[in-house]
């Protein structure tokens, strides 16, 4: 059987030796590539996409807005999605902006999503009497970007996130 194999082997080699199979079969690798890409490229970007920092997400600017930073931030991408998150206290009666900024100096400025996480405790971070509790979700793509940058002492700062808030009657 070994010896089969051999004899096939050494055909299809004898085969791949001429010149027009072989700019044959170099097209049909190079295709293969090609298609590989395309769809490893599509399947990246089809994946959560990055939180853009769009105006429908913040209060217009002739709002009095408030703004707080998190009683408590978790950077642990090496866990996976949904670890890089800020927990914001707002103050009951008052109004949350839909995302929160994270302003890195040097850096742009990155915006990610808000929910609510109730008005008791969250993760180890007790709602103050009256308050409740938001939790800031970041792309794990920007915390990754951020500590290739070397700023991960940075990301983990409460003083770079902030939320902003209004009262509800404006």
């Amino acid at each position: 059987m070994v010896r089969n194999s051999n004899v096939i082997l050494r055909k299809i080699l004898n085969e791949l030796g001429k010149p027009f199979k072989r700019k044959r079969l170099i097209f049909v690798i190079l295709c293969l590539i090609a298609f590989l890409t395309v769809v490893g490229f599509h399947y990246v970007n089809r994946r959560s996409p990055i939180t853009r920092c769009a105006s429908w997400g913040f209060t217009p600017a002739n709002a009095q807005v408030s703004y707080t930073h998190p009683e408590r931030v978790v950077v642990k991408p090496w866990r996976g999605q949904h670890h890089i998150y800020g927990i914001f206290q707002i103050p009951g009666g008052h109004l949350n902006e839909r995302m929160f900024t994270v302003t890195v100096p040097g850096e742009r400025m990155f915006c990610g999503t808000l929910s609510f996480q109730g008005t008791d405790a969250f993760e180890g971070v007790k709602a103050q009497p009256g308050n409740y509790l938001m939790k800031g979700m970041l792309n794990t793509r920007i915390a990754l970007y951020l500590i290739s940058q070397g700023r991960l002492e940075e990301l983990r700062q409460p003083r770079y996130w902030r939320v902003g808030y209004v009262k509800k009657n404006e």
